[in-house]
């Protein structure tokens, strides 16, 4: 790659004027940020990295001294067009012509692979990584909220891919709690079956709304308890609503995805949690640390103080 390239002829020149290795000068030499406001040099060497006797205790003025010293020694070439000095650095702008015909040239030649066969990147151990994003509510649509969690999340996850990285993507859907006991009520008195099979989500947030009002009503929310009691008991046909409801909402996402060129290993959510729940929960009641409320079990932590 270019910026390798470079570094190596700037630590060629530096090895000669300081007796020491190019390979070990190359580890000092760093690629300096771009800035909005001002150019300042592209790469750059840290005085205090190459010099035998440097101790913390060294005086930021020595170090400048020291910068211009090597400065002074060192001449612009074919590769680099300026050397200047910086608190405790020496500076070096490469000629723009060549940096232009360098860049281009790799990048034809390397296409949507430019950048990722870096020297740079070769001494990274690859590991496994498992990329966690998007993560919606299921029946419910896809919204520009979403938006900015997806494409941050896939581009983490390409870049952990090209750099070689064993990636493992993953959506975190929204897909259980109190609100599916309510959906799942509002289905059986608004909810149409092949209304749900050609437009699911616009379907369910039309019924969600329909069943919303209607919930100000004591027996609707009674009944939405008794359908979410009846989905964490696994009641075959409460659950089968239930799954129908995931399904076609994960149908209607990846079309989603799919324009937007991202794509998921594992589609997982708050139910998969949900046995494992149930077996805290008999824990808890069998060691005495739940307390019965007038809805529910509640876990004391009373008895973490005493």
């Amino acid at each position: 790659m270019a910026a390798c390239a470079f570094r190596r002829s700037i630590a060629s020149q530096l090895s000669k004027v300081l007796d020491l290795p190019p390979e070990k000068l190359i580890k000092s030499i760093s690629a300096v940020p771009v800035s909005k406001k001002r150019h300042v040099a592209d790469f750059q060497l840290s005085v205090a990295s190459v010099l035998e006797n440097h101790s913390g205790d060294c005086l930021a003025q020595d170090l400048q001294l020291q910068a211009q010293k090597l400065a002074e020694k060192l001449k612009c070439d074919a590769v680099v067009s300026e050397i200047s000095t910086g608190p405790g650095t020496v500076n070096f702008t490469i000629n723009r012509e060549l940096l232009a015909k360098t860049v281009l040239q790799q990048v034809l030649k390397d296409g949507s692979q430019y950048g990722i066969k870096s020297e740079l990147f070769s001494m990274v151990p690859r590991q496994k990584a498992v990329i966690e994003f998007s993560s919606p509510n299921i029946a419910k649509k896809f919204h520009i909220g979403h938006l900015r969690s997806t494409i941050i999340g896939n581009f983490i996850a390409n870049l952990k891919a090209a750099l070689g990285h064993e990636v493992t993507r993953i959506n975190y859907l929204g897909d259980w709690g109190m609100q599916f006991g309510l959906l799942g009520v509002g289905f059986q008195q608004f909810g149409d079956k092949e209304k749900l099979k050609s437009s699911p989500l616009q379907h369910l947030f039309e019924v969600y709304v329909q069943i919303n009002k209607a919930a100000e009503d004591e027996n609707i929310k009674k009944l939405a308890a008794d359908f979410f009691r009846k989905l964490e008991e696994h009641d075959e046909q409460t659950l089968s609503l239930w799954k129908q409801f995931r399904g076609f909402s994960i149908e209607e996402y990846i079309r989603i995805y799919k324009r937007l060129g991202v794509h998921f290993d594992e589609y997982s959510g708050e139910s998969f949690y949900q046995e494992k729940s149930q077996e805290v929960l008999r824990m808890l009641e069998d060691k005495g640390l739940l307390q019965k409320t007038m809805y529910d079990l509640v876990f004391s932590l009373l008895v973490w103080f005493i």
